[in-house]
């Protein structure tokens, strides 16, 4: 079967990498150093995906500037305390090799910051197997298209040859904002009738069967 598309965007944390529970964790901590009520979980999910600053003011729209730094700052302190802990899902390591091996161009779209994703992808090890990246702190927070446009522009390709691949809404939000196909990573921060209303090409309850879709018919 012809190769449909040429480059395959991945969402980062939720997508590839079992964090979201940690991220739930670091936002609720973050939020009692900084002396405001916890999110719940479910409100602390949702807003996975987005940049810290829009994060912040998602689940605190009266905080100011100071606050909202503060917030960050304390985000981040908790969420590195256990970074290293955080796994790949089942089968990432091996998928992104044979995606490479096929000749997919590979790029990761995603909510973290430029440092914090050069660490996780030190981390895993994954950095080589990636062409382009784009982060929150250096672009437009998601669904804005920005970081699409620029991963597409960098490597030369069409939207039309575009995948984008994402636990949340925001990710295929973003997806159709750029012009690209979305697939639907319902095992990650979102269940799946969260992703369904985005026109996902398809959607997938394990990494696996996504996986498996990419080889088959992408």
């Amino acid at each position: 079967m012809p190769q449909r598309f040429d480059l395959i965007v991945f969402d980062w944390d939720g997508t590839l990498v079992d964090s979201a529970r940690n991220i739930v964790h670091a936002l609720q901590a973050a939020s009692a150093d900084a002396g405001w009520e916890p999110p719940s979980d479910q409100s602390a999910r949702g807003v996975i995906g987005l940049g810290l600053k829009e994060a912040m003011h998602a689940l605190f729209p009266v905080i100011d500037e100071t606050q909202t730094q503060v917030l960050i700052e304390r985000y981040r302190a908790h969420y590195f305390t256990h970074d290293h802990e955080i796994s790949l899902f089942e089968g990432v390591r091996e998928a992104v090799l044979e995606l490479e091996a096929r000749g997919f161009l590979l790029g990761v779209a995603t909510g973290k910051g430029r440092n914090g994703l050069n660490r996780s992808l030190e981390c895993t090890s994954l950095k080589p197997h990636f062409h382009a990246s784009r982060c929150a702190d250096e672009c437009f927070s998601k669904p804005h298209p920005q970081m699409l446009h620029e991963l597409m522009d960098e490597l030369g390709v069409t939207p039309e040859r575009t995948l984008m691949v994402g636990d949340t809404p925001y990710d295929l939000q973003m997806a159709q904002n750029a012009g690209v196909a979305g697939l639907g990573a319902a095992y990650g921060a979102q269940p799946l009738e969260n992703l369904l209303p985005h026109a996902p090409l398809a959607c997938f309850d394990s990494f696996t069967k996504l996986h498996q879709w990419l080889i088959t018919s992408a």
